[in-house]
């Protein structure tokens, strides 16, 4: 399309030639004329001078510097230019196309009740008493336990699994290998020492707008539900409270019976043992307020010098007492 369409489609104003030609997207180190790119950190503001995109989705006030012999550069100014790249790659991409239909080698239970338009590809399984809402794609593979109640615009890649009761809101996307609702770690201890499986009866509960990367678990609950969506690699101890508007990035761990408040950010790696407040933003193991963590690293940074000077100390204090 033309450029002053893709502006006008993407909400940016626009400088530049409004009629160069735009087919594709790239990334600034790797676009090519004819592509259009996007500038969201200015660190990377050099890289202008000498990409070759044709256009640029850029902050107000950037600069578009040019080193010698490179064209032009258009700029599409936004205030997020990264959220307009996304929009933009929308706008060219064209995703594979599902027919409705159940393919023959699917099984589908007598009692399931699938949605208008639905596609359940090849090797599905659907249980008895599922029930999955309109514009479904089960790609190949799925497995639907029995009682799953899932919304519409339902997209379940490559052996997904949705056990068996769990709830699932409308336009959820479950990546290749997502487990949902698998059993949680539950298990009481006998006088004997040996362990009692306890049942995992509490279904898994996503809402609207969800989606879960792959290979990634959400257990079930032993009672109560599970309502989270985590960062790769995020462990939740049983009974763990996670509050709306959080992130938790990867590999965070917390212990059980704990609550992390809305709102509240746990940055990578960190390892929780009590409860977060909301709208905090927490780092380390133990994990604490990330200003105190930031200060707790530079003073770590400083203890070589620290130990050599107490060594200095403890010679001069040995020297003068010698005297």
């Amino acid at each position: 399309m033309k450029l002053q369409e893709l502006a006008e489609k993407l909400g940016c104003r626009l400088e530049g030639d409004p009629g160069i030609e735009i087919r594709g997207v790239a990334g600034i180190d790797h676009a090519e004329k004819g592509q259009v790119t996007f500038l969201a950190n200015r660190r990377y503001a050099p890289q202008l001078k000498r990409t070759q995109a044709s256009a640029v989705l850029v902050e107000e006030g950037v600069a578009l510097e040019r080193e010698a012999g490179f064209e032009p550069l258009a700029a599409l100014r936004t205030r997020n230019p990264y959220l307009a790249f996304a929009h933009a790659i929308e706008l060219f991409y064209e995703p594979p196309d599902y027919a409705p239909g159940v393919h023959a080698t699917a099984v589908v239970a007598a009692s399931a009740k699938i949605g208008k338009g639905g596609h359940i590809g090849p090797y599905c399984f659907v249980d008895e008493n599922v029930e999955i809402g309109e514009d479904a794609v089960l790609h190949s593979f799925v497995t639907i336990y029995r009682g799953a109640k899932i919304g519409a615009e339902f997209f379940a890649h490559a052996h997904a699994i949705v056990r068996e009761g769990c709830r699932i809101g409308d336009r959820v996307i479950l990546q290749n290998g997502v487990v949902i609702g698998g059993d949680g770690l539950g298990f009481a201890k006998r006088a004997d020492g040996t362990w009692h499986k306890m049942a995992q009866s509490g279904p898994t509960v996503l809402e609207d707008d969800v989606e879960v990367q792959a290979n990634a678990c959400v257990d079930r609950a032993t009672v109560g539900e599970t309502n989270t969506l985590l960062c790769g690699q995020v462990g939740l101890a049983g009974s763990t409270k996670v509050g709306g508007g959080c992130i938790l990035a990867g590999q965070v761990g917390t212990a059980g019976h704990l609550t992390v408040g809305d709102g509240t950010v746990i940055t990578a790696q960190s390892g929780v043992p009590n409860d977060v407040p909301a709208h905090a933003l927490y780092s380390g193991y133990p994990a604490v307020p990330n200003r105190d963590w930031l200060k707790m690293m530079a003073a770590l940074n400083r203890l070589p010098e620290l130990q050599r000077r107490v060594a200095q100390l403890e010679a001069e204090f040995e020297k003068r007492k010698d005297q």
